[in-house]
């Protein structure tokens, strides 16, 4: 038996510039973090004629072209898999449609566990590139490259999105202090709404296309926070990390209708009451998690009780995907 696991991760900074509609014109520009939170792929052999695919549906086929799951598809042609007589389950630590990068998370997971059952030596980058090469290109999704290449590399780390295509990252100089506090006062907090990433990034990407001025613009600005986020954080400046984040949120808002809704709005002006420094919604919106930067936590926890939204508590992961049983 084979089991991969891959991290979920929290955007630092600069999302939504990984989009190929911006960075194919503008480069783009963004910090995240991959967190100690998983999607886990177990692959084995089996001695029946038929593959058996188990997630949130169950699936026996006699043909890779009978799968109907579009990733799991695409990866066994990409990889070139004629053999039926496997057996590919998933499971994850956070629901999908949460903002935490599940879909990428599962596909450098799965191609991670396709290439261990091959016996194939990969890196990491090929990977993220064969992981973007199935959701961008072979299923057109309106999504970036962030996911994939977090989940891959993990860490915190700034990633660059050259117009040609290529992806350059190197991981945050952050001395140890500013990495604890850095991890210690951020919260994340789940808001109970589940979205699709497409449905919200559609509008952002069609935008983008069609070289709308105040689309672009925002993306400059992001991009732009994005750089200065990187550069507080590594000087130690986690507050004015914090007041960046929160400028970002105020923007993030204006690029699409379906980014955030009233609720949202309350939880969050609540949190800035409750000592937040700043904040913003993880992912493309809509829903999932609402992270906040705080000093005073136990302080914050008290007052923000009133919200009853559950707190996910987690640590940055530095190993990205990796098998952990062969």
């Amino acid at each position: 038996m084979i089991i991969v696991r891959s991290p979920l991760r929290i955007s630092l900074g600069g999302g939504g510039t990984d989009l190929p509609s911006y960075y194919k014109e503008h480069e783009g520009f963004l910090v995240s973090a991959a967190i100690d939170k998983y999607v886990y792929i177990t692959l084995h052999k089996t001695f029946e004629d038929q593959m058996i695919i188990k997630y949130s549906k169950l699936e026996k086929v006699k043909k890779i072209s009978e799968i109907e799951h579009p990733i799991i598809k695409e990866a066994l042609n990409l990889l070139n898999y004629s053999e039926l007589s496997l057996e590919i389950s998933s499971m994850a630590d956070i629901p999908s449609g949460t903002g935490l990068g599940s879909s990428g998370s599962f596909t450098t997971a799965l191609l991670m566990a396709l290439h261990t059952y091959k016996k194939n030596i990969i890196n990491k980058n090929l990977i993220a590139q064969q992981a973007c090469a199935i959701e961008i290109e072979k299923l057109q999704e309106p999504i970036g490259k962030q996911d994939q290449y977090i989940s891959a590399i993990g860490g915190v780390t700034a990633f660059n999105f050259l117009k040609n295509g290529e992806v350059k990252y190197n991981p945050l100089q952050i001395s140890s202090d500013t990495l604890y506090n850095l991890e210690d006062n951020l919260m994340l907090y789940f808001t109970g709404f589940s979205r699709k990433a497409s449905s919200i990034l559609k509008d952002q990407n069609e935008k983008s296309k069609e070289n709308d001025k105040e689309m672009t613009e925002n993306l400059h600005f992001i991009k732009d926070l994005g750089k200065r986020s990187a550069e507080e954080i590594q000087k130690g400046n986690l507050e004015e990390f914090a007041y960046l984040m929160h400028e970002h949120w105020l923007h993030k808002k204006k690029r699409s209708k379906g980014m955030t809704n009233n609720k949202i709005n309350e939880w969050y002006d609540l949190a800035m009451k409750c000592g937040a420094l700043g904040g913003k919604l993880i992912g493309a919106g809509g829903g999932g998690f609402l992270m906040f930067y705080v000093n005073d936590k136990e302080k914050f926890r008290k007052s923000f009780a009133e919200s009853n939204l559950s707190e996910l508590r987690f640590k940055f992961d530095f190993e990205g995907v990796r098998t952990i049983l062969n």
